[in-house]
């Protein structure tokens, strides 16, 4: 009888459907065909018939006596998984095993099984169960039991309970073997636990097992990961002790993890090494190993020794592949050959090596960076030509040059062509866009923008929000921020719709609001805002607001509210705020003490200043110039000027380089209190750092002039002269004033004469002490020549302070604010006498002008009062 049925299953193998309706019929019968179970269940399988499959293994459960269904069951069971249905193999081995808990369990090659395909499939929770059912069922797991077992812990990041099942494998009667050692080994690695899987290696001797090379290179592969070279070397060393023979996966780990840690050279001798094996009898170096030296060679900069590379590479024809070629475009751009590196593009399709998207997207990358964005365009197009659709990579990287430049309009256009192209955008396409729109001050384009992006559903994220937060509070609208911060808790990035709460509706919030909660950059800038608006009342309730929304500040946030808490004057606030951070575990830094020591200054408090620096150095955090430039300011004041100029040599030997407002600050400090020479040895040490440079120089002759020290002030000038400075900060006019005055006419002359000789535009107005001090001396001919240099001055347009080389470019300047309406600015000044007003009248008719009405004084309008 179960023969014919057995020979009638094979028949109907083709139905299935057949097939299960004779076997129904044969279950009916006093002795059920317990033997053709696998074959029609191998049948159901091929058919993906799970429902009927679950059906038999019901009718099996009823069925008795059990210890003959039983093992039908799980035969069921066993083919489901072998044929990768885990987890209706797991449901049906359950049921059984809940049925029948008191008969004889499987073996242990079943638990075997479905553990294998628990963990192929990656559900760790059935390999728990299987493991534990084992063991209340007194079947002995062997160590494949326990290998599966720990490597599925393992990559579930379960190293603890890993290693307790290694631990108790002894006492239930296995031992671990080479592949236990090494699943362990391996998970610790993974983990950046290198030094625990060391131990284990350690270990193995003493159970008599002996590692392979994959244990080994799963070590050395570790520790060069952690940048542990040294021990990387030493366990290369031991391999040979143990009478292993490296591989090049060995030396590649190596190699690698040199040249991350720019160590090229030392990677460079191995790497030689291995080309002559015959000498040290080491492995080849493979693509892989050549990549990686150029790699490294390409991240230094080296890129003569790259070139030579690749011609070797070349040469042995292992360099014509994409990864090869990315690489070294990669290096060529990062090191700025963006010429060569689009040379390299172009030979790729020559070579007949197809370049990738990677490929055109490294270059399009490195135009964008360098300001190339026509040449990125264009090999963008050259791309499409090529039968490659750019990607959201390529149109965000070439979106993002757009904005870098300012040029919205043209990002715009590039969203545009993107999403008419089918490419779709990202959060980070349009943050970049939204982003710059802010900072150019395009608010009406980032809030339309905004409102398509919440009207087509696009994802916002909390990088969105707090960007129109921040251009909301740049823009002055500090109070509606607020609001959206509000509203976001809510609502979520609905609460940018019509930046307020008219398209809150369009967001679902269970999909959108939860990712837009408001961050800690959040209320940084909303606290920030508020701070510099004065509102400090509502900056402390946002601080309270956030910590009670289980958001805690960092230091960024402490170090806000300090330094405005500072800057207004309170002073004693801020030490409080300054506890409270240092019991939320939140790190000084160094903008926090020059906060500190900046309210301190505001207070003259120079003993506490002190105290601050010496708990900075305590803390080991080194104060930079603006902390100098702080105490500095402070002691200059009349009687501790040489403390400040003591800190000025405690500077120095530190590394710490003094900065123009450092030498402002002493110089002016000096100058205030007659102590003009040392002023000048501040200035010549600022010389030597600073350079030679027109604030310097318009410092000292501005301070010397206004101590009195005019003929040292006259040489700080000539000097500028010589250097051809812009004299727009030098009071140059007030010396030539001073120097008539003190009867120095001579001086204040060749003053003019300097200026003229070497070609300077200046203030006309600077003449007329000069004309009327030669028209009282008598000097009539030297006094028309001055005064007719004075008007050509004016009539080219040379009054801007600084010397003019092209004398034809200045004859097709517009007039400046000294020429048209400006010339009633010259003569009616109060610097201008009536001896040299009288003087220019004079040479003007000469010049054939006769009276010109802006000479004139005039008169008021009946209308102006």
């Amino acid at each position: 009888m179960e023969q014919q049925l057995t020979k009638a299953l094979v028949n109907k193998s083709s139905n299935p459907k057949r097939a299960w309706q004779l076997f129904s019929r044969a279950l009916s019968t006093p002795n059920p065909p317990f033997h053709s179970v696998p074959l029609l269940t191998g049948i159901l399988l091929r058919h993906q018939m799970l429902p009927e499959i679950h059906t038999l293994h019901s009718f099996l459960l009823s069925l008795s006596p059990p210890h003959i269904s039983i093992p039908c069951q799980y035969t069921i069971v066993k083919l489901l998984a072998t044929h990768e249905h885990i987890q209706d193999a797991v449901s049906l081995f359950r049921s059984t095993r809940s049925h029948f808990p008191h008969h004889p369990p499987p073996n242990v090659s079943l638990y075997n099984l479905l553990i294998n395909k628990s963990f192929q499939f990656d559900f760790p929770n059935f390999m728990s169960w299987l493991y534990k059912d084992m063991i209340s069922a007194s079947v002995s797991p062997d160590t494949y039991t326990f290998n599966l077992l720990i490597d599925g812990l393992c990559r579930s990041d379960r190293l603890g309970d890993a290693r307790h099942l290694f631990d108790v494998m002894r006492d239930k009667g296995c031992h671990p073997n080479e592949f236990t050692f090494g699943i362990l080994i391996r998970g610790y690695c993974k983990s950046g636990l290198p030094l625990e899987g060391l131990m284990l290696l350690d270990r193995m001797k003493m159970m008599d097992v002996y590692p392979n090379v994959i244990i080994y290179n799963t070590l050395v592969g570790s520790f060069c990961k952690k940048g542990d070279v040294d021990e990387a070397k030493r366990l290369v060393e031991r391999m040979r002790e143990d009478g292993l023979v490296p591989n090049v996966v060995t030396f590649n780990s190596r190699i690698s993890a040199l040249c991350k840690s720019g160590k090229i050279l030392e990677a460079s001798r191995i790497f030689r090494d291995m080309q002559i094996d015959e000498v040290f009898g080491m492995p080849r170096p493979n693509v892989v190993t050549f990549n990686l030296m150029l790699r490294g060679f390409c991240e230094k900069g080296m890129l003569e020794e790259a070139r030579t590379l690749i011609e070797s590479m070349k040469k042995d024809d292992i360099f014509f592949n994409a990864q090869s070629y990315n690489i070294w475009l990669c290096g060529l751009v990062r090191n700025g050959e963006l010429f060569e590196a689009q040379t390299v593009l172009k030979e790729m399709s020559e070579n007949g090596v197809d370049p990738t998207i990677y490929s055109y997207n490294i270059v399009i990358d490195g135009l964008c960076k360098n300001g190339m964005l026509g040449e990125a365009k264009m090999l963008m197009s050259l791309m499409i030509n090529d039968g490659i659709s750019p990607d959201t990579v390529t149109y965000s990287t070439l979106l993002h040059g757009y904005c870098t430049k300012s040029k919205v309009t043209e990002a715009k256009n590039i969203l545009h062509e993107m999403i008419k192209r089918g490419c779709i955008p990202n959060k980070y396409t349009f943050n970049t866009l939204l982003h710059s729109m802010w900072k150019e001050g395009k608010v009406s384009e980032a809030q339309q923008l905004l409102q398509k992006m919440i009207e087509r559903g696009y994802d916002l994220d909390t990088v969105s929000c707090n960007i129109v937060i921040r251009g909301l509070c740049q823009t002055g609208e500090v109070d509606k921020a607020v609001e959206i911060v509000s509203e976001m808790w809510s609502h979520g990035s609905a609460a940018l719709g019509d930046l307020g709460s008219s398209f809150m509706s369009l967001v679902n919030e269970d999909d959108h609001g939860r990712k837009c909660l408001p961050d800690l950059i959040t209320y940084s800038t909303i606290i920030n805002s508020l701070f510099r608006e004065g509102k400090l009342d509502e900056a402390k309730k946002k601080f309270v607001e956030m910590t009670g929304k289980n958001l805690y500040p960092d230091s960024v946030i402490y170090n806000t509210i300090l330094h405005h808490l500072c800057k207004r004057g309170k002073v004693s606030s801020a030490f409080q705020v300054l506890k409270d951070m240092e019991k939320k575990g939140c790190k000084k830094s160094l903008q926090t003490y020059n906060s500190l020591i900046l309210g301190l200054r505001n207070k003259n408090q120079i003993f506490e200043m002190r105290g601050l620096m010496d708990e900075m150095r305590e803390e080991g955090i080194s104060p930079n110039v603006y902390t100098y430039n702080i105490m500095i300011s402070c002691l200059c004041q009349p009687g501790r000027t040489e403390e400040a100029i003591s800190l000025l040599n405690e500077m120095l030997p530190k590394g710490i380089i003094p900065n123009m407002h450092t030498f402002e600050l002493l110089i002016k400090s000096y100058c205030r209190i007659g102590e003009f020479r040392p002023a000048q040895e501040v200035f010549d040490i600022a010389l030597s750092i600073c350079g030679h440079n027109e604030v310097l120089y318009s410092l000292m002759f501005n301070e010397f002039l206004a101590g009195g020290e005019i003929l040292e002030a006259k040489q700080f000038l000539e000097s500028a002269i010589d250097k051809c400075f812009d004299l727009g900060s030098f009071l140059y006019k007030d010396l030539i004033d001073k120097l008539c005055k003190v009867e120095n006419l001579e001086g204040a002359h060749d003053i003019l004469k300097k200026l003229i000789h070497i070609g300077y535009g200046f203030d006309p107005a600077s003449f007329m002490p000069v004309i009327d001090g030669l028209h009282k001396l008598g000097h009539k001919h030297e006094a028309d020549e001055l005064t007719e240099r004075m008007l050509e001055m004016v009539s080219e347009g040379k009054v801007g302070n600084k010397a003019y080389q092209n004398y034809r470019e200045l004859n097709h300047m517009k007039r400046s604010k000294y020429s048209g309406d400006g010339w009633q600015a010259i003569v009616h000044r109060d610097d201008g006498s009536a001896a040299a007003l009288k003087n220019l009248k004079r040479v003007q008719k000469g010049w054939g002008q006769g009276s010109i009405s802006i000479l004139q004084t005039p008169k008021n309008d009946i209308l102006d009062d």
